[in-house]
């Protein structure tokens, strides 16, 4: 059984549904912001953004009991709230980072709308990046 199918069995069909749309533009939105962190006047939007698709995912994620989406989700939030405190730009080392976590929120959107087992989460992504320039 997949991770869809165990929501479907555990929670309200809207709930789930609800969910999973949210979750697919948030997944969607990602790379744009990402990218336009690096542009001096797009910074400040971009990062406080970033930090609330994350934060919504960590809390959707978590009620749903999606443990390894919570939690990559919290790490990512954490890193967030230190890049608002920076002044822009950011290293390059972050953005790339950034880029993977993308890739792999992408990766188990994809591992639920094929009803899954999610992704393990790769090794390198829980080392994070020099946020200093």
């Amino acid at each position: 059984m997949g991770v869809r199918s165990e929501l479907d069995a555990n929670f309200d069909f809207e709930i789930v549904d609800e969910f999973l749309d949210h979750y697919s533009m948030m997944v969607d939105s990602m790379e744009v912001m990402i990218i336009d962190l690096s542009k001096p006047n797009m910074y400040e939007r971009s990062v406080n953004e970033l930090f609330r698709v994350f934060h919504n995912i960590k809390s959707a994620s978590g009620y749903l009991k999606i443990e390894p989406m919570a939690k990559l989700a919290a790490f990512v939030e954490d890193e967030l709230e230190e890049l608002r405190e920076k002044k822009p730009p950011i290293s390059e080392e972050s953005i790339n980072w950034l880029l993977a976590i993308s890739d792999m929120f992408a990766a188990w959107h994809d591992d639920l709308k094929a009803d899954r087992e999610l992704s393990k989460i790769k090794y390198f992504l829980l080392k994070t990046p020099d946020l200093e320039k």
